[in-house]
């Protein structure tokens, strides 16, 4: 893959994967096929903002945890309502990072 395009997906997506993920990313996207980089340049990923967001509102209701495709944590929190409260809060510091995780997780299912 040529660099520039590398660059450019990282400078775009950057802020979408866990940071200490992004020199492996980089090195996985120099090595790939010219041919897989339309299925990579597609890939959308979930905001980390979108879902902090609809964690102090909606996290309660595990709609943040459904937003990142979490449907077990999800469900989790739908029904015992954010584990009282508590689960809720906690999330609010942890989803970020959820998030991120989870979008890793999705490039790394293209990149192999």
């Amino acid at each position: 893959m040529e660099q520039q395009k590398v660059d450019m997906f990282i400078m775009t997506n950057g802020s979408y994967i866990p940071e200490e993920k992004v020199p492996f990313v980089r090195e996985s996207l120099l090595s790939l096929d010219d041919s897989k980089w339309a299925m990579v340049s597609t890939i959308q990923f979930k905001n980390p903002t979108t879902a902090l967001i609809l964690s102090i509102f909606l996290g309660v209701w595990g709609v943040d945890r459904f937003y990142i495709g979490s449907t077990g944590v999800g469900v989790g929190k739908l029904l015992t309502c954010g584990g009282c409260g508590v689960w809720t809060i906690i999330d609010w510091f942890l989803i970020s990072g959820a998030t991120k995780e989870q979008n890793y997780n999705k490039l790394q299912t293209y990149l192999y």
